[in-house]
Formats: C-alpha cells, sequence, structure tokens
C-alpha cells in the first residue's frame, strides 16, 4: 500500500500547497488542515520506495565512453540520491576524468567555467534501441559550485527555489534535471539523461534512436555542483509517478571487465560498441 502511495507523493504536495494556500479563497480552515497533512504525508513518502524492490537489472550499453568515476551510485546506497523522488531511487551520476582520481570539493576558484571540466561536452549514448519520449535544451550550463560557498548556495538554489519553481509550474523536476532526454526502451523500461548542454541535443520527441547513437552532450545545467551526466531508469515516462528500475552495464575497472554497476567512486572505463541490451 505504501509503495503505492509513494508514487504521487509529489502530487501530495502540490495538493496539499493548494488546498493550504487558498484558503483565503475557499475559508474552509479545515482544507488548510488537510493540506498541510498532504504536505507532510508527502514529504514523509519521499523515503519510501515505490514499485518493486527485487526487480532484475535491466542490462544495457554504457550512456557514455572513456574514463568516468561513478558518484551517487546505488552500487554503493539505495537510494543512491537519498530519494526516490522523480523515478530516482538507482540513479547514478558520471563524472569524466582523464587521470588520477576526482575530488568532489576543491578550496579554489570558487567556481570555475563549466567548459574547464573535462565532462563537459562529452557526449551522451543512447544505451539501447528505443524511441525519444521528450528532450529540452534551452537551460543555461551555470558556473561550477564545488567550493564550500559553492555548495552552500548549491543547496539553497537547487533544493529550495529550483525544487519550488518546478513543483509551481507541474513540470516534475525540469528545474533541478535541467536539459534532459527521456528514451522509451520498451518492455515499460524508460531511460533518463539529465543536466545536458544548453543546445547540445540531438534527438526530439518521436525520433527513434539505436543503441550507441549520440543523445546530446554532458552539460552542467539544473541542480548540478559540476558538468556530469545523471542517468537512471524508471518504469513510467513521466517522473510525477514513476518508480525506479535498476540497469547494469558492461564496464573495465581494476583491469577486472564487469558488467553490473560500478561504484566506490573507483574510476571505470568503457569501450566503443560493448554490448547493447
Amino acid at each position: 500500500m505504501l509503495r503505492t502511495l509513494a508514487r504521487f507523493r509529489t502530487l501530495f504536495i502540490l495538493l496539499g500547497l493548494l488546498l493550504a494556500l487558498t484558503v483565503s479563497l475557499h475559508g474552509v480552515d479545515a482544507l488548510w488542515w488537510l493540506g498541510m497533512a498532504l504536505v507532510v504525508a508527502g514529504f514523509v513518502l519521499f523515503f519510501v520506495r515505490s514499485g518493486p524492490s527485487d526487480a532484475a537489472p535491466v542490462v544495457l550499453r554504457s550512456p557514455v565512453e572513456g574514463r568516468w568515476v561513478p558518484v551517487n551510485s546505488p552500487a554503493d546506497k539505495v537510494p543512491s540520491h537519498g530519494t526516490h523522488e522523480l523515478g530516482q531511487t538507482y540513479a547514478i551520476d558520471l563524472v569524466h576524468v582523464l587521470d588520477g582520481e576526482w575530488r568532489a570539493m576543491r578550496n579554489w576558484p570558487l567556481a570555475a567555467r563549466p567548459d574547464t571540466f573535462p565532462s563537459f561536452g562529452r557526449d551522451v549514448l543512447a544505451p539501447a534501441d528505443g524511441v525519444v519520449v521528450q528532450a529540452s535544451g534551452w537551460q543555461r550550463d551555470h558556473w561550477s559550485r564545488n567550493s564550500w560557498p559553492g555548495v552552500l548556495y548549491l543547496m539553497v538554489e537547487g533544493m529550495v527555489f529550483r525544487q519550488l519553481l518546478s513543483l509551481l509550474t507541474l513540470s516534475a523536476g525540469r528545474f533541478v534535471v535541467g536539459n534532459s532526454v527521456t528514451l522509451d526502451l520498451g518492455d515499460g523500461t524508460y531511460a533518463v539523461f539529465a543536466h545536458l548542454r544548453r543546445g547540445s541535443t540531438r534527438v526530439s520527441k518521436g525520433d527513434r534512436v539505436r543503441a550507441g547513437d549520440v543523445l546530446g552532450e554532458v552539460g552542467n545545467s539544473g541542480n548540478s555542483s559540476e558538468p556530469h551526466l545523471h542517468f537512471h531508469l524508471m518504469d513510467r515516462p513521466r517522473p510525477l509517478a514513476a518508480a525506479g528500475l535498476p540497469f547494469a552495464f558492461p564496464y573495465e575497472s581494476g583491469g577486472e571487465a564487469r558488467t553490473g554497476v560500478p561504484g566506490g567512486r573507483r574510476p571505470f572505463t568503457t569501450a566503443a560498441g560493448a554490448p547493447a541490451r
């Protein structure tokens, strides 16, 4: 029962805010209390997994090529990003690193242009054959927010203003995920690619793509600390009521070929032509 209700967590919050904020219009105090109860219930349900918990991972081709570091990986914790909202239960963030390790925080500069990061402009690839459900690319690529002052700004701007703006515009996190592409991979599986570079999307709604086709480029739009690809699978085309799905893809790490989800912030590589779904 809770798993089913959890699918509608964001809708509960929206309805609750509507009832609470319009009390001066309808004049019914009971509806204000009902609205607040719905808001609280919605936030509580952010921590409840929606959908099945025993789904087998969907094996795909990697959405990137080259050397990358997995951040906020479902191999390390679930939900990987601390919430089940918008089907993100098994989401992963991928940062392109030319060599060495990746550092989450920098002391200086406080902010840097997105094109100074290796990830920026890297190709984002279709992990399987599919049909484009939605594609957007108008949001700007902002400067990095990976210093301590930047992270504080990110929390306020991203987790408050961007989230609130997404709720008020009924856009299912549009201003959080930034520029994005959603693919229908068939069998009730939908792939999301977020934080893409402004103007880089090469596909439009209704386009058919093949595994390995370029969908766009890594950017720094939306709620992002630095250029990276946010990728996840969900079971519905609209994230408001979607549940996350686990995935796996072939990669190499530590000199060993594997199929799964990279984690531990350990660098991994993928090669062109890796097996697709």
